[in-house]
C-alpha cells in the first residue's frame, strides 16, 4: 500500500474540488481535476470542463509551464493513453518531465485502463495510485459504471403526496410538489446525460423535459455560464406515434430522440409486444454515451422499469397532502403474490426540500 503523506491528501482534495466543477458539463467525459506542484507551492492546477476541450491535466501544465519538470502531479483519474479528441494526457506530462504523478484511481475506460499508468512508469516517473479512491468514484458514479458493466446509471423520479398518490381520479396534477422541489428535479436533471419518458406524459403534461436556467439553484447559476450547462437528450417511447410539433417539447431547447417503430431509434418490441426497454437502455449506453439516464414518466413505465431491474436508485419527492385511495397510484403493478417477492429499498438519503421530503434510495433486486 502507498505511502501517502499529509500534503498529497490536501493536494488530492483540491483536485477533486476543482473536478466537481464539470459537474453539469463534461458529460459524457468524466469529472477530472489536477494539480501540480513543487513542494509545497501549487505552479499548476485545472479541471476538465466539456468532452472536446482541453483536459485537466493539461489546463494544470500550461499553468505550470517549466515548472512542471521535476514536480509532482495530482490527479483524480488516471492520465488518458490514447488519442482522442485530444492528445494523450499521460504523454504530456511526460513531455513535461513531471517526476511523480499520484492517481486518485484507474480508470476504468477500456481504452486507458491501466495503459496511462504504464506509461508513466515506463517513462521513468514515479506513480501512486489509490490516494481518497472513494471521493474520486464519487465524482463519477453514472461514467464509472457504464465502463464497467455497460450500463448507464438509471434514476427514476418520482413525486406523490404522503399516502403515495399521483394525481386525482381525474388526472389532476399539477402541482403536488413545492416549487422547491421543482427546483431540485432542474438540478439533477442537469446531472444527467439524458431524460426517458413517455408521450402519455408528455402530452398530458405538456412537458418540455428541460433544464430551465432560471430554476437551477443559485450556486449553479453563480458558477456557471447558461450556454455551458448542457441539454440532456430527451428519449421519448412513442410507439402509437402520438407526439405532434404543436408540443412544448419541440419549442425547447436540447435534442430529442423518439422511439418508436419509425422513429430516430427504431424500438424493439419484446414478447409481449412493448418496446424492449432493456434493450433500449443498452443502445443508450452504447451509441449514444449516456452514462446517466434520468426517468420521468408515471405508473405503467416506472413499474415496468422497476420489474426488468433497471432501476439503480429511486429519487421519491413527497408532498405534506392527502389525496385519497381513489387517486392514481404511484407504481403500477408489479405482480407479486408473496411477501418474499417485495423489493426491498436500501435509503441512501432523507432531506427535506422545502415543504416536501426527498427520498433516495437504491432497490435491492432479488436474484431471479
Amino acid at each position: 500500500m502507498a505511502e501517502f503523506s499529509a500534503q498529497d491528501h490536501a493536494m488530492m482534495l483540491r483536485a477533486i474540488k476543482l473536478a466537481q466543477r464539470g459537474t453539469y458539463t463534461t458529460a459524457p467525459n468524466p469529472n477530472v481535476g489536477c494539480v501540480i506542484t513543487q513542494g509545497d507551492e501549487i505552479v499548476g492546477e485545472g479541471y476538465h470542463a466539456k468532452a472536446g476541450e482541453p483536459h485537466a491535466e493539461v489546463h494544470a501544465l500550461r499553468m505550470a509551464g517549466e515548472r512542471a519538470q521535476g514536480a509532482t502531479a495530482y490527479v483524480t483519474l488516471e492520465p488518458c493513453s490514447h488519442y482522442g479528441r485530444t492528445p494523450p494526457c499521460a504523454e504530456g506530462l511526460i513531455k513535461a518531465k513531471v517526476a511523480r504523478v499520484v492517481c486518485a484511481m484507474q480508470d476504468p475506460n477500456p481504452q486507458v485502463a491501466g495503459r496511462g499508468i504504464g506509461m508513466l512508469r515506463d517513462a521513468g516517473i514515479e506513480v501512486q495510485v489509490g490516494l481518497l479512491e472513494a471521493d474520486a468514484r464519487a465524482l463519477n458514479p453514472a461514467f464509472l459504471q457504464r465502463m464497467e458493466t455497460g450500463k448507464p446509471f438509471v434514476q427514476l423520479k418520482m413525486a406523490a403526496s404522503l399516502d403515495g398518490q399521483t394525481a386525482l381520479a381525474n388526472g389532476q396534477s399539477q402541482w403536488i410538489t413545492s416549487p422547491q422541489a421543482r427546483q431540485d428535479v432542474q438540478r439533477l436533471r442537469a446531472k444527467s446525460g439524458a431524460i426517458l419518458s413517455t408521450s402519455k406524459t408528455v402530452i398530458d403534461d405538456n412537458a418540455s423535459l428541460n433544464v430551465r436556467w432560471s430554476d437551477l439553484p443559485l450556486s449553479v447559476q453563480a458558477s456557471y455560464q447558461p450556454e455551458l450547462v448542457r441539454q440532456p437528450l430527451r428519449v421519448i417511447l412513442d410507439r402509437q406515434n402520438q407526439l405532434h410539433p404543436e408540443l412544448k417539447l419541440f419549442a425547447t431547447e436540447g435534442d430529442i430522440l423518439r422511439v418508436s417503430e419509425q422513429g430516430e431509434v427504431t424500438a424493439k418490441l419484446d414478447e409481449q409486444g412493448q418496446i424492449d426497454l432493456q434493450h433500449l437502455v443498452a443502445v443508450l449506453a452504447t451509441d449514444h454515451n449516456i452514462n446517466h439516464l434520468w426517468v420521468e414518466a408515471g405508473a405503467t413505465l416506472a413499474s415496468s422499469m422497476i420489474k426488468l431491474g433497471l432501476v439503480d436508485e429511486l429519487v421519491l419527492y413527497l408532498a405534506p397532502k392527502l389525496m385519497g385511495s381513489d387517486g392514481r397510484g404511484l407504481i403500477g403493478a408489479l405482480g407479486l403474490t408473496a411477501m418474499s417477492q417485495v423489493i426491498d429499498l436500501e435509503i441512501k438519503d432523507v432531506t427535506q426540500v422545502g415543504p416536501d421530503i426527498r427520498i433516495i434510495a437504491k432497490p435491492l433486486y432479488k436474484e431471479q
